[in-house]
């Protein structure tokens, strides 16, 4: 069974930083921690905090750094706040928990504690990343990557490998990204640029936008839908797909770009079909209500 560490004791058993401070702003009582983890071999880092942002990004340094950063309105309130590390060979897990609710200060005014994370980590890594109400930014990493938030938004930059991005509220924007890429939120716009093998997209409510690079070759069927919003999708030339776009009973899809053995499109067959270049794997556009549009990149 893994073994639970606390500070102290896992201070002992990994290259952990010591550094601890803590300040008070004009917003709330503030304490800050930092965790170093020797990175000799692959990593799986798993982070999970009840409240607030997580930020991850990668140097080139043979190690990972945690900064912990637990915020409250004293330090009543933050001393609540639980750090929790486990670490079972190369897999580390730090959690952030709280026991809940926050308090009024003021006429009108409520604060509740979050902790946040930021980590700089090496390139290739796996990485696990949840908040409970919190944005998550993830920046040039290649590995297994699962981003997921109840309440925020998600940017990743230069992502390879396996990307999986889901919030229950909030925009989504992943740049230059590449691999198996999956995204999903159920209220917020949607937009994808890079070279992905696999695409899968959708938005409750929300623009979805998509530009697709030079390079990109589809290795799967792809999906990119909106329950409520319109669908902008750039390609570059010399791309091959089989082209079926649905805008749902109000709305109306185009293509910018030669379809061969097109039909629909039209106001009777909204269903826009057709080959563009050879054709091949499906590339799947549906909206409920909106306009569908493919053009050249």
């Amino acid at each position: 069974m893994p073994r639970l560490l606390s500070a102290s004791v896992l201070a002992a058993a990994v290259v952990c930083g010591q550094a601890c401070d803590f300040n008070i702003d004009h917003q709330a009582y503030i304490e800050r921690d930092e965790k170093r983890f020797a990175a000799d071999k692959l990593l799986e880092l798993h982070l999970y905090t009840f409240d607030g942002p997580i930020e991850i990004r990668s140097w080139d340094r043979p190690e990972a750094v945690i900064e912990i950063e637990k915020r409250g309105q004293n330090k009543e309130a933050v001393s609540k706040i639980q750090i929790i590390a486990e670490q079972t060979g190369n897999r580390i897990q730090i959690e952030a928990r709280h026991p809940g609710g926050g308090s009024f200060v003021g006429i009108g005014r409520f604060t509740s504690p979050s902790a946040k994370f930021i980590a700089n980590v090496p390139r290739k890594i796996n990485v696990v990343v949840r908040s409970g109400d919190g944005s998550i930014v993830a920046e040039r990493l290649d590995g297994r990557i699962e981003l997921r938030t109840n309440d925020g938004t998600i940017r990743a930059v230069e992502t390879a490998g396996q990307l999986l991005a889901e919030t229950g509220d909030g925009s989504i924007q992943l740049e230059e990204v590449s691999g198996r890429v999956e995204c999903r939120t159920r209220d917020g716009s949607l937009r994808i640029t890079g070279t992905p093998s696999v695409l899968r997209a959708r938005s409750g409510d929300g623009q979805v936008v998509v530009r697709i690079r030079n390079g990109a070759v589809m290795a799967e069927d792809w999906m990119v839908a909106t329950d409520d919003g319109s669908i902008s999708v750039e390609l570059p030339d010399g791309f091959n797909a089989s082209v079926e776009a649905d805008p749902g009973s109000d709305g109306r899809a185009r293509s910018e770009l030669t379809l061969a053995d097109t039909t629909g499109g039209t106001r009777s067959d909204r269903v826009l079909r057709g080959r563009l270049g050879q054709g091949g794997k499906k590339l799947i556009l549906r909206t409920g209500d909106g306009t569908i549009r493919i053009t050249n990149y």
